[in-house]
């Protein structure tokens, strides 16, 4: 049997060094934000969600995945707002209980458009949803940096309609690829 004497952390040390890795930590996220070379990795989309916690007073929705359009803080949608570039997908009327710098909680209507038998000519469904934006990015510009939403989940309390299940099923979660991308790119030097 293999004993040795195991020098115990005071916690007051254990707080010091936890403190210090999370200032490292931090400091390799805005590197690798700064960075135009740098890949976005899921597993960092919790470390910039911590960071903008942080850091930020405030993220936003960037209307029709647009960064460089209206960005919305707590929009109440009541004319509705866009999340999709194409109008086919339509938040309204919503009423946010939460909304911080790492995550959006709100109720109000999903308004997916059927797209059949094409997108100009198909219904408009309008479906009560739950909505939760998650996963902020930096996006950075001339009037400043801001942090905007990157996802979307939803939750559907009374069920999706029957056009909207199966492979109909609206995206969910909704990554909103075309927002990192723009993100990354806006903050490259």
């Amino acid at each position: 049997m293999l004993t040795k004497k195991v020098r115990c952390v005071r916690p007051a040390g254990a707080r010091w060094v936890a403190g210090w890795a999370g200032i490292v930590c931090a400091a390799l996220l805005v590197t690798a934000c700064s960075s135009g070379s740098a890949p976005a990795a899921p597993a960092s989309s919790q470390a910039s969600a911590a960071l903008a916690a942080k850091t930020a007073a405030r993220a936003y929705l960037a209307e029709g995945q647009d960064i460089r359009g209206a960005l919305l803080y707590r929009p109440a949608c009541q004319s509705g707002c866009p999340i999709s570039g194409d109008s086919t997908a339509i938040l309204a009327t919503m009423a946010w209980r939460t909304w911080s710098a790492g995550q959006a909680v709100g109720t109000g209507t999903y308004e997916l458009d059927g797209c059949n038998p094409d997108c100009a000519a198909g219904p408009v469904y309008k479906v009560p949803a739950v909505v939760t934006l998650s996963h902020p990015v930096k996006v950075c510009s001339s009037a400043g940096t801001r942090w905007v939403w990157t996802e979307a989940s939803f939750r559907f309390p009374h069920g999706l309609p029957k056009a909207l299940r199966g492979g109909n099923a609206p995206l969910n979660p909704w990554v909103f690829s075309s927002v990192i991308s723009a993100a990354r790119h806006s903050c490259a030097s």
